[in-house]
Formats: C-alpha cells, structure tokens, sequence
C-alpha cells in the first residue's frame, strides 16, 4: 500500500463529494466543467460511480467539517478543491471566498489560497507574478536527487548533458534508454545542453513521464502531477499539481515549456484522464518522482516500474500515453 493513501475512506466518500459540491455552488451553481472532473474523480479515484455531482445536495462549510474530521481526508479535500476551482472559468470572487470558507471550517491551507484571492482581487497580471516566484521555489524543490546545486545557472552544464548523453550505452530495455527516446521522440535537448535555471528540475521531471509512461501533452502534463500527488500527497508533489493547474486550466502562469493555458481539463478525455491518474498514482508503492533516477537508469524500465508498484496506464493507446 502507498504511504499515504489517496482513497477517502469509503464512509468518507459521499459527505467529502457533497462538501465539494457545495464548494463550488456558487453563481449560477457548479459549471459543467466542474462537475464533469468531480464526476472523473469521484468514478475513478473513489470508485463511486453511483454518486452523480450533479444530482448530489451540496453541504456549506460547517456541515462539512462536522461530518469530515479526519486531518487525511480534509486534506485530500482541499487538493481537489482547488483543482475544481481552477475549473471554474473566468475564476470569481465568490468562488474563491467560497473556497476559502471551506478551508477555514476544515482547518486546512496552502499556496492555492493566496494565489485565488491575488487573481481576483488585484488581477492576473500581478497573479502570474507571485506564481513565477512561487514556481521558481517548488521546482527547486523538485530538482534531480543527487545532482549539486549550482550556485549559478548562467551557464550550461556540459558534464550533465554528457552524463545523460552516456544512458546510450545502457541495456536497449533500461530507463536510462527510454528516457533518451523521451527526449528524442520529442524533440527536446538534453538538460545542461543549454544554461537553464531549471535543468536538475527537468531530469526528475522527465524522468517520471517515463516511468509514468505519460506523454508531455497538456492534458499529460496535469495528469502526470496528479499521479505525482496520488503516490504521495506531499507538499512538493501537492505543488506540482498546483503548478499544472495553474498554467494548463487556470491561465494565469506559464511553464518554460508551455504557453499560459485554459481550459485544458474542459478538452474531450482530460477530466477522466485525471481521474485515472489518481487513481493509478494511488495504487503505487512509493514515490517514484523523489527517487535517484540516474542510479536507477541502468536498470529495466520494467523492473523500476515494478519496484514503485506502477502499472499500466487504463488505455495506453489514448494518445497520452507510452507504454
């Protein structure tokens, strides 16, 4: 079983979808984009299929707190509050004093709350801002293990790249040589072919598409920080999945690969794909993405997959993935 798991406890299940109904019930009520992901999460990473957001009383904050009191479960509701709030298109004040509300009652906080008021009070021009800075300290946080930091990234990092570069001489089966295909299906460069503050961030963050077996669409890329937050609900992978949120649905970021974003979960397959991914984080053993990925690079992609307990995507041929 994963160290934390991200199922709700079965009792648990209906009142936290109600609180998450209520939760979003603001204005004209949940937007069908809300409720379309609610129903991907509570299908997939619930298995409640029976439980339609749709048709579901919501509860107000108190109601809420009074029938949630585990510290895990409110905490797991909080996660999937803000993912709906970034569903929420264009994000509103009620909507965010809403939300804030809940977390208030259920005795939970984070990043999310700050960066919601500052959209809609002051604007996403100042909004992007504090995400950058905010982006900047959670990718740190999400470097390569084992690779030193750099007291400057002004210049490239030739030994990186050539250390990467080597993975060609590993088994045609390793990590290390999908992880080279990655780049190469893609085209994108080595981490250290170029200066980048965010080099030592790309290698764990590659590293786990590949493991993952997650390709790097935009509806990939939210479902691969959900399955990072599903192995292990800490803060670094909670804010991983903030961070996609934020630039591929929210709009009010940009990644150094991506382009600022919305909408991105409203797309044909991205809400359920979400929910497959958290539940397919859930099932796993350990926290892949924390691991030291050049240590494992020799090894068969298939026998690290198995040490982290990941397995098969549940459509592997829906053109996010590669399996």
């Amino acid at each position: 079983m994963p160290a934390v798991p991200r199922l709700v406890p079965p009792d648990l299940v209906e009142p936290v979808v109600r609180g998450l109904v209520g939760a979003v019930d603001v204005g004209d009520g949940p937007t069908a984009e809300q409720l379309t992901v609610l129903r991907a999460v509570t299908t997939h990473l619930w298995e409640r299929p029976d439980l339609d957001p749709a048709s579901l009383e919501g509860t107000d904050p108190a109601e809420t707190a009074a029938a949630v009191v585990d510290p895990a479960a409110r905490r797991r509701f909080h996660e999937i509050l803000f993912t709906l709030e970034t569903c929420r298109h264009p994000l509103t004040a009620d909507q965010v004093a809403r939300a804030e509300a809940y977390a208030v009652a259920l005795e939970v906080a984070g990043p999310d709350l700050d960066l919601f008021r500052t959209a809609v009070a002051e604007g996403t021009e100042r909004a992007a801002a504090d995400f950058a800075r905010y982006l900047a300290t959670s990718a740190e946080a999400r470097h390569e293990a084992g690779l030193t930091p750099r007291a400057s990234a002004d210049q490239p990092e030739p030994e990186l790249a050539a250390r990467i570069a080597a993975f060609a001489h590993l088994p045609a089966d390793s990590l290390g040589r999908a992880y080279l295909a990655f780049y190469e299906r893609h085209g994108i460069g080595l981490p250290g072919a170029v200066a980048h503050s965010m080099n030592h961030f790309f290698v764990a963050h590659d590293m786990t598409h590949v493991i993952a077996g997650i390709e790097p669409t935009a509806a990939g890329e939210i479902a691969l920080s959900a399955f990072q937050m599903a192995m292990d609900d800490n803060p670094v992978n909670v804010g991983a999945l903030l961070c996609s949120l934020v630039v591929h649905e929210a709009g009010l970021g940009s990644s150094p690969t991506f382009g600022s974003e919305e909408r991105v979960l409203a797309e044909p397959g991205a809400a359920r794909l979400l929910g497959e991914e958290l539940a397919r984080g859930a099932r796993c053993t350990g926290d892949a993405s924390a691991a030291d990925h050049f240590a494992l690079a020799p090894l068969p992609l298939a026998e690290v997959r198995e040490r982290f307990g990941v397995g098969p995507p549940a459509d592997p041929d829906d053109g996010h993935h590669r399996w």
